[in-house]
């Protein structure tokens, strides 16, 4: 069964930075997809950003655009997000999602997330 582990979550004055991890287990295959969501309190899950394992590629929502940074680990199926230039508005539990294949987008896999909190 594929479970994936976020880590990295906590609490930072807005300006300042946070990376999170997500490691994928339970699969010997690459996954093709890995994304980042997060969720707000009485707001609806936002699609942070994506990386395509396949083609490199990687998107972004627009707002977090030029501040956030995702990557690829070295090791198998495991993702960065780098969060720099917090604002308030960042504060969510944030979400690793992955998809089975072939297709990206399916998001069949979801880690437990991991809360991140700025304050002003």
């Amino acid at each position: 069964q594929v479970q994936l582990v976020e880590s990295g979550g906590g609490s930072v004055q807005a300006g300042g930075s946070l990376r999170l991890s997500c490691a994928a287990s339970g699969i010997t295959v690459s996954l093709p997809c890995m994304h980042w969501f997060r969720q707000a309190p009485g707001r609806e899950r936002e699609r942070v950003g994506s990386l395509n394992a396949r083609t490199g590629t990687i998107d972004y929502a627009d707002s977090v655009k030029g501040r956030f940074t995702i990557s690829q680990g070295s090791a198998k199926n495991t993702v960065y997000l780098q969060m720099d230039l917090l604002k308030p508005e960042d504060t969510a539990m944030y979400y690793c999602a992955a998809d089975a294949g072939p297709w990206c987008g399916t998001y069949n896999y979801w880690g437990q997330g991991t809360q991140v909190t700025v304050s002003s």
